[in-house]
Order: C-alpha cells, then sequence, then structure tokens
C-alpha cells in the first residue's frame, strides 16, 4: 500500500531549465523521491526531469573529507578573503537570486566576476553594446513573425522545443496558419537536422559570415555587390539577393544566430555585422534579432552581473568599482596566465572544457565548487558543496532567452541547501573575516 509519501502528485506548469528556452508549461509527476513523467517536454528535457534522483552525498567535502557544512563555509570563507586575485565564476545553471549574492561576493573580496557567457556568447555581448539589439520576446516571434533566419544554430538538436513553441510551428495571431504562413531559412557552413524544416538553406563557406553579412547589408541598402561573392561565399549572389528581397518584404522578421555565429572567425565582429543588419532592415519593416542561449539561466546571469556592475560578464572589481575587459578578466584566460590564486565555481564545470594550461592552473590553487552533481571540478576542489538543483528542488527566478524573468515551481524536496543559502552563509563568514557590519555595509570599526 502506497505511503503518503508516495502518493502521486502533480505539479502544473512547472519550468524546465535545461536549455534557454526555460518553458514553463510542464506537468510533472511525482511519486516518492523521483520524477516518474514529465509531459510536453522534449527529449533534452525529459532526460532533465526524469534521470532526477537523490544521490547519496556528503553535504559537503573539505580537501576530499566529508565535512559539515558550517566547517565548509569557513574554510571557503578562508580561501576568498586570503586570495589576492581570486574570481567567481560559473553563474549560468543557478537561479537569480544565488547570482546577486555571488556578485556580492566577488565585490566583498575585491575579485573578478566572469560567466558562462565568456566561453560562447562573449562576443554577442561585446557587440550588444557596440550597435545595440533591436529585441523582442518570444510570444511576439510566436503571434506575429512570418520570416524566420536561424544563422550558425542547430535549434532541431539544441533547443528542440523552439521550433515547435515559439518560432516556426505554432499559429499566432498575426499567423493563423502557423507554418504554412512563414518562411524560415537556415545559414550554416554544414547540413544539420535543423535544415529539413526550412524553407530556404543556404551551406555557406566555414568563416565567412562576416562577409555574407556585410553584401546582405550592402544588397539591402541597394549598393552594388561585386558577383565574385560566391566564390568569397559559396552563396552565388542571386540567392543573396533573393535572400534579401525577402528579408525587406516581411512583415515581421527575426534573426536567431547561435555560437556558429559568435564563436568563429570575427566573433564580436560578426554578431555587429548581424545586429547592424536588423537595424537596416527596420528602414523597411519589423526586423528583431535574438541569440539561442544555451544554460537554462545564462541569460539571468548576464542581467544580474550587468545591473550590479554595469556590464555582462569579465568584471573586475579589485579596485572598488567595475572594470571590464575581455580577454583580461575573463576566467579562462585568467587562469591560463596562472595569474588567479583562488576561485568559487558555482555550477559550472570549468575542469571539463577549459584549456589544458587552465585546467592545470585551477587545479593548482585552492577553490571552492557549488554543484547538485559530481564533476571533474567539484572532485578536484579544495573545498566542494553538494546543493540542490535548481528548478527541480529551487524555487527562484530564471530569465529566458529573451530576457523574461519566470518563477520556478519545484517538485521535489531536497536534502541539501540551496546555492542561495550556502552563498548567503559564505557571505556573511567573509564580511565577518573582513570585519564589515551586516546592516551598513560598512566596517565594523566606522569606516567606510
Amino acid at each position: 500500500m502506497d505511503t503518503q509519501t508516495d502518493a502521486l502528485r502533480v505539479i502544473e506548469n512547472a519550468t524546465c531549465t535545461f536549455c534557454g528556452c526555460v518553458c514553463d508549461d510542464m506537468v510533472l509527476k511525482v511519486q516518492g523521491d523521483r520524477i516518474v513523467e514529465a509531459k510536453n517536454a522534449c527529449v533534452l528535457g525529459k532526460a532533465w526531469f526524469l534521470n532526477h534522483h537523490p544521490e547519496e552525498r556528503p553535504v559537503a567535502v573539505v580537501k576530499g573529507k566529508p565535512a559539515s557544512l558550517d566547517e565548509a563555509v569557513e574554510q571557503a570563507a578562508e580561501i576568498l578573503v586570503n586570495a589576492r586575485y581570486p574570481v567567481v565564476y560559473g553563474l549560468s545553471d543557478t537561479t537569480c537570486e544565488a547570482q546577486r549574492v555571488a556578485v556580492a561576493i566577488a565585490d566583498w573580496i575585491g575579485g573578478c566576476v566572469d560567466t558562462t557567457t565568456s566561453v560562447c556568447h562573449g562576443p554577442s555581448g561585446m557587440a550588444f553594446q557596440g550597435v545595440g539589439e533591436v529585441t523582442c520576446s518570444l510570444g511576439e516571434v510566436k503571434n506575429r513573425a512570418d520570416l524566420i533566419v536561424f544563422w550558425g544554430c542547430n535549434p532541431a538538436e539544441s533547443h528542440p522545443r523552439h521550433m515547435t513553441r515559439y518560432s516556426t510551428m505554432p499559429r499566432g495571431l498575426f499567423v493563423p496558419k502557423g507554418r504554412k504562413d512563414r518562411t524560415v531559412v537556415l545559414v550554416d557552413v554544414r547540413r544539420t537536422k535543423t535544415a529539413p524544416a526550412a524553407d530556404i538553406f543556404l551551406q555557406i563557406k566555414p568563416r565567412k559570415d562576416f562577409e555574407a553579412l556585410w553584401a546582405l547589408r550592402a544588397l539591402i541598402k541597394g549598393v552594388p555587390v561585386d558577383p565574385k561573392l560566391e566564390e568569397e561565399t559559396g552563396i552565388t549572389l542571386t540567392q543573396w539577393q533573393d535572400l534579401a528581397e525577402r528579408l525587406k518584404s516581411c512583415k515581421f522578421g527575426v534573426l536567431f544566430f547561435g555560437m556558429g555565429l559568435s564563436m568563429t572567425r570575427g566573433k564580436h565582429l560578426n554578431v555587429e555585422a548581424a545586429l547592424a543588419l536588423a537595424r537596416d532592415l527596420n528602414q523597411f519593416t519589423k526586423f528583431y534579432i535574438k541569440p539561442m542561449r544555451g544554460h537554462g539561466n545564462v541569460t539571468g546571469a548576464d542581467n544580474v552581473v550587468s545591473w550590479q556592475t554595469g556590464y555582462p560578464f569579465g568584471v573586475n572589481l579589485a579596485r572598488g568599482y567595475p572594470r571590464f575587459n575581455p580577454g583580461e578578466y575573463t576566467t579562462a584566460d585568467l587562469l591560463a596566465r596562472g595569474e588567479a590564486d583562488a576561485a568559487l565555481i558555482v555550477a559550472s564545470d570549468p575542469l571539463a572544457n577549459f584549456s589544458q594550461p587552465a585546467r592545470e592552473h585551477l587545479l593548482r590553487i585552492p577553490y571552492v565548487a557549488l554543484d547538485p552533481k559530481e564533476t571533474p571540478t567539484t572532485r578536484h576542489a579544495t573545498v566542494a558543496f553538494t546543493t540542490a538543483p535548481y528548478g527541480i528542488s529551487v524555487a527562484g527566478t530564471v530569465y529566458r532567452m529573451d530576457d523574461v524573468p519566470i518563477r520556478l515551481r519545484p517538485a521535489l524536496p531536497s536534502p541539501y541547501p540551496s546555492d542561495e543559502e550556502v552563498l548567503r552563509r559564505l557571505e556573511r563568514r567573509i564580511r565577518q573575516l573582513l570585519g564589515i557590519g551586516s546592516e551598513t555595509g560598512t566596517l565594523i570599526s566606522g569606516q567606510p
């Protein structure tokens, strides 16, 4: 006979935090300590929910040995306070509430704060500052867009519900026939699984995105373009002219771009060209542009760091005011040059994806890691905290890829503390060690 604990529970309108779509229409069925069904979830979302189960791990580990939460917080605080050049990194897979505290910690210890944006859409963040972003919500895309351009991204595999829920398939207020009312264009260097869903597929030569985008800008403005463009981009001038006319004549167009644009030759210059193209098109029609963000709350990390420092990532707070300089203050570069002497890593796994010099240096310095699961980074951490997974066991706020904030509805209790709870304890102890009053934010001695 089922006990009350094992009774089937249904969580309506739960939120999937696997990718930047942050779909908030999940219907989760929970039995005991497991999610047994995730209705409306895509294949990635189902894996996120159904494969989650509590692990028998200590709440904290200090130098390879299990420790209490208080002991671990004490050790972590001492590591960060005694560092001369600490860095706070990660943040894209946790709540905005936890991100705020992490930024505060970076400020108190005079370190750098950086997010995973610096190794994916960092060039996009730089381009937004230089050109600006003509933006809209995914709800507007669903209800209005009659032309969708995917450039350097593969949503069929990376964001499976993007096309069915937001961009190409859904019926909207001004596109009542859904897919039949839309033209879908894919521009990429290879034929991906998104290609069969597109009306037009342009396979450009690798590393030629900048040239292609500037040619489109010229065609939009009526500037003659050399027919040798085909040799440069792999696409005929006639095809580019056809695309330019489609871009100008649509009623509501959107260009979604991915890391195939932001992390190839040209980087932020590529994104600047795409942003400028969207801006130019507004002389003829309504046209918008959005990056395809990967991690569940990486957009929230950009927002939180931006509203607290003025910059989205790679921010140095050592002088008491924020300084922004990608390449100098971004974590992968700091570690590769051997400059950082301590780190606080929140919901990220740099040992699995950073360069070899960066990984080697991280292993040489003391660092603190917070993560719901065991990773190479938590295994080698001086202090590692096991935390509850956000969205599944922790409530809070996350941002969808279109900068729309969404509240989380957790489905399962967790024996572990949230990232926010651990970080708040850590911040409180850091302030005590630094002699900073908790009420006024001033030194206990009375000095500012």
